[in-house]
C-alpha cells in the first residue's frame, strides 16, 4: 500500500503543472497590441501569457522603446529569451514561433491630399513615413534600402500622424487597429483627428510572433510556447483585448 501511495504521488507530481518557471520577454508600447497600462497588457500579450499559461508557465513582460527592447532580447547575458510581438523577417538572432494573431498594415495619409496606388511601386512618387527599426512588407523595405522610395524615418507612430496631418510627408506606414487606437485615445493626437485617415487599400495583413533568441534556453521556450499556442483560441483572445 505504501508503495502504492508514492507511485500516486510521483505520477501527479509529473503531470500536474508547475507555476514554478516564469519566462521574460520585452515589448514595446504599442497599443493596442501592447503596453504596461493597457488591460492584460495588451492583446498581444495576452495571447502570449495564454499561451505559456496552457503550458505551466509564467510569462513576465518588462516594456521598453522598440530598438531597447529588440536589443535586450538579443543580448546572451541579458535574462530575456525573447521580445514581441514582431513581423517575421530573416534573422540570425533570433526564431520565430507560430502565428500569434494578425494587424491590419496600411497607410495613413491627409484627408485633403489622399494618396491613390495600385502597386507598391507606385509608393515611390511619394514621401513615405515609418518607425524607426520597425518592420513594414518585404516589398516595401525593399524599395526604402534601394531608395526607391522616399523614406522618412520617426521615433514612434504618433509622430507620423502629426506629420501627415501637417503635410510634411504624404503618407506613413501604420497597423490599423494602432491608429484607430491611438486617435481615439491620445490626448495629443486629438486636434489633428479630422485631419487624417486611412487610406482604402491596406499594405497586407501582417501576421505577428514572439521572436525567441537563438539559444539553448530560448530554443525550449519557443517549443513550449508553440505548444500553448495550439491549446488557446488565439482569434478569440485577440478580440477580447484589441478593443478595450
Amino acid at each position: 500500500m505504501f508503495n502504492k501511495v508514492i507511485k500516486l504521488i510521483l505520477i501527479l507530481s509529473f503531470s500536474t503543472p508547475a507555476f514554478s518557471d516564469t519566462v521574460y520577454l520585452t515589448s514595446l508600447t504599442w497599443p493596442p497590441y501592447s503596453g504596461k497600462a493597457l488591460n492584460e497588457q495588451g492583446a498581444s500579450v495576452a495571447v502570449a501569457k495564454a499561451a505559456f499559461k496552457a503550458m505551466g508557465h509564467e510569462l513576465k513582460v518588462d516594456f521598453y522603446p522598440w530598438s531597447r527592447a529588440v536589443k535586450l532580447a538579443s543580448e546572451s547575458d541579458s535574462k530575456y529569451v525573447g521580445y514581441f510581438p514582431e513581423y517575421y523577417y530573416q534573422s540570425d538572432e533570433f526564431s520565430f514561433s507560430n502565428p500569434m494573431g494578425k494587424g491590419p498594415l496600411g497607410l495613413i495619409e491627409n484627408k485633403n491630399k489622399p494618396i491613390t496606388w495600385s502597386s507598391v511601386k507606385d509608393l515611390t512618387k511619394y514621401k513615405i513615413g515609418v518607425v524607426q527599426d520597425y518592420v513594414n512588407t518585404a516589398e516595401v523595405d525593399a524599395l526604402i534600402a534601394s531608395g526607391e522610395i522616399k523614406a522618412k524615418t520617426a521615433t514612434s507612430d504618433e509622430t507620423n500622424i502629426r506629420k501627415v496631418a501637417g503635410q510634411r510627408i504624404d503618407a506613413a506606414v501604420i497597423d490599423s487597429n494602432v491608429f484607430n487606437y491611438l486617435l481615439a485615445n491620445s490626448e495629443d493626437l486629438a486636434k489633428v483627428q479630422g485631419e487624417v485617415q486611412m487610406n482604402s487599400k491596406l499594405l497586407t495583413q501582417k501576421e505577428l510572433f514572439v521572436a525567441f533568441k537563438k539559444s539553448k534556453q530560448g530554443q525550449q521556450w519557443l517549443t513550449i510556447y508553440n505548444q500553448g499556442l495550439d491549446k488557446i483560441d488565439i482569434n478569440a483572445v485577440m478580440e477580447k483585448y484589441l478593443n478595450k
